[in-house]
Formats: structure tokens, C-alpha cells, sequence
């Protein structure tokens, strides 16, 4: 006697067609590795025209702290954002030809009472001190009792035997300010941030 009743097992559903795994085509993925190049290249142009700017320094008027043909950067924003204070080292149009660029450091801002005298820089009345200028650097020049003009920086190198600096052209307007220094990245044995 047959059992109609019995009934084979039952099996799992077999797929139809077994698809490979997901692959990006080829198109796609140069356009995403194109977005992210152009990407990479606008922050980079932002960060130079708007925050940073490589600069070269030529020269010796700023040894020790920057050697001749040093690579550092500097900071755009820092004086859109902050004020200029005493012992910066700032990056400005040379008043006398603004094609050229200085670098040299703040002693005095505007309303400061300044006077050299011998070669040590009085501001306000106390003996400035200066431990980025080694005594080897040190001269002997000598600058009447002056008050710094409103808007306006007396700088000055820290090689001050052969700067040329504001003994010798005076002041500098703050509209010729565009930066301070902020670090050196080359050579590599001297990076580091500038004080």
C-alpha cells in the first residue's frame, strides 16, 4: 500500500543566479579621486592666500633666530584677527620700495617712548631685554629719546651690527605689516617655531 501522505524533505530555496560582489566602475572612481584632488588643491590655495605664506629668507640681519635662505611660513591671519606685540618677528613692505619684503622684530609699539643708547634699547624707560641678541651681534649705534607715532613699529634685526632696520628708515606703518613669522621648515635641522 502506497502512502500518498509522505512527503519528500524540504530543501532551502536555491538563488537563481549568484551575483558577484559590488565594484565601483572605473569612471566613478577617477571622478572621486578627482573631487578629492581638486579638493585638496582649493584648501591648499586657501591656506596660502588667506592663513599661510612660504617665504625665504635672504639675508643674515635676523641671525641667529633665521639663517640666510631659511624656508618659513607665515601667518597671514595673525594680525587680522590680533594685534602686533613687542618682540614679534614680522614680515612687512620695505617703506622705502614696497616691491621688497623685510623680516624683522617689533621693539616698540605705537606711544612707546624709545631711546637707544649705545646700543642698549631703552622702551618706556626700562632697559629692554633682548636674549635673541647674542653679544657678538650687539653694535654700538646710538638713537635720541623718540616717540613711536601712532600706526606705527619700530623694528629692528637682531644682527644689529649689519640691519638695516628702523635706525635707518624709521617706523614702519602698520598697513605695511602682512605677517609674522611662524615657523621654519627648512633645513630641517633648524625647523621649529620662530620666537
Amino acid at each position: 500500500m502506497n502512502d500518498s501522505s509522505k512527503s519528500e524533505p524540504e530543501t532551502a530555496p536555491q538563488p537563481q543566479n549568484s551575483a558577484p560582489a559590488a565594484v565601483t566602475p572605473l569612471p566613478h572612481a577617477s571622478l572621486a579621486w578627482l573631487r578629492d584632488v581638486l579638493a585638496s588643491v582649493a584648501v591648499s590655495v586657501f591656506i596660502i592666500l588667506f592663513l599661510y605664506q612660504p617665504v625665504r629668507v635672504e639675508g643674515t640681519s635676523m641671525v641667529p633666530m633665521l639663517q640666510d635662505q631659511d624656508r618659513l611660513f607665515i601667518n597671514k591671519l595673525a594680525y587680522h584677527v590680533g594685534e602686533v606685540r613687542h618682540g614679534d618677528v614680522v614680515v612687512f613692505h620695505y617703506p622705502r620700495d614696497l616691491t621688497k619684503s623685510y623680516i624683522k622684530r617689533v621693539i616698540a609699539l605705537p606711544g612707546d617712548e624709545l631711546r637707544i643708547e649705545h646700543g642698549r634699547v631703552y622702551v618706556n624707560d626700562k632697559l629692554l631685554p633682548e636674549p635673541y641678541v647674542p653679544a657678538r651681534y650687539t653694535d654700538e649705534r646710538s638713537q635720541p629719546e623718540m616717540t613711536v607715532p601712532d600706526g606705527e613699529y619700530f623694528v629692528m634685526g637682531d644682527h644689529r651690527s649689519i640691519s638695516s632696520d628702523s635706525r635707518d628708515f624709521g617706523p614702519v606703518e602698520r598697513s605695511l605689516i602682512y605677517g609674522k613669522a611662524s615657523f621654519v621648515y627648512w633645513p630641517f635641522d633648524q625647523a621649529g617655531v620662530v620666537h
